[in-house]
């Protein structure tokens, strides 16, 4: 473990150096990641204007809500970005065979490969959000609503993460898998709004197969203290069981992969 992270540690310095070459780049990244979600933001307020309470929540308890799978889609778009590329980037060009033929997780290195400054712009949107909900709807934190907060971000990024792992895996077989990953991922749209609006299927689809939900609605109804706040709870189990599934079904794919060449 402790030679993964200084491996680890050692690629993101590397990326950061070449980022920082292009300092313009890096700043238009993030800030064209905080426009998007600003405009996203923009809609809500609008819509809220019109439609104060939605179902029973209110705008700054619908911007808790969003500003929370905002921080988690920010951990996988930062750590784990190049999942999506699998395909189109290093198997259709051969270059995943250079992760094979190194002393490394194969998977680890497609991770450190790459850190995308884009997600450190959904990051300070996602606390930005959080901090202003929390003070217009005056939570009062306690340790319990800390460690939840901590624990659903990080679990909600896992999540992102596993989700994406298990479709990014079928580019061993059909090469581009981006169609698959994006089926699965845009799913969590639903999730920047509390579940309780959409009809039960929709439920049942963002908590328990695709638990999206468990990185926004219910970790917000815990620090709103409403009804199903406790399966908050649930959300590192749900992460740690899609990461070990995910990780099985990379190892599976990986025994079946034949390389393209170039």
């Amino acid at each position: 473990m402790t030679r993964y992270l200084s491996l680890y540690w050692l690629f993101l310095t590397q990326r950061l150096k070449v980022l920082m070459e292009y300092r313009a780049n890096f700043i238009i990244g993030a800030l064209s990641t905080i426009a998007l979600q600003a405009s996203s933001i923009l809609a809500i307020w609008v819509v809220m204007r019109q439609v104060p309470d939605l179902n029973g929540w209110t705008y700054d308890e619908i911007l808790l809500v969003y500003g929370l799978i905002t921080l988690a889609k920010s951990i996988n778009h930062m750590f784990a970005d190049n999942l999506w590329t699998l395909g189109r980037q290093y198997i259709r060009s051969g270059g995943f065979d250079r992760f094979l033929v190194r002393p490394i997780d194969p998977l680890f290195h497609l991770l450190a490969d790459r850190f995308c400054q884009d997600g450190v712009g959904n990051f300070l949107v996602g606390v930005a959000l959080v901090v202003k909900a929390s003070v217009a709807l005056g939570i009062q934190w306690t340790l319990l609503k800390a460690l939840m907060l901590v624990a659903a971000v990080v679990s909600g990024g896992g999540i992102f993460i596993a989700l994406n792992l298990l479709t990014c895996v079928t580019s061993f077989w059909i090469v581009d898998s981006v169609p698959v990953t994006r089926l699965v991922f845009d799913n969590h749209l639903f999730a920047q709004y509390p579940l309780t609006i959409y009809p039960k299927a929709i439920n049942i689809l963002l908590t328990w197969i695709v638990p999206y939900g468990l990185a926004s609605f219910y970790p917000a109804s815990y620090l709103l203290d409403r009804s199903l706040g406790n399966l908050a709870w649930a959300a590192p189990v749900a992460a740690a069981l899609l990461l070990f599934l995910g990780y099985r079904f990379w190892q599976f794919g990986l025994k079946h992969y034949g390389s393209t060449g170039t």
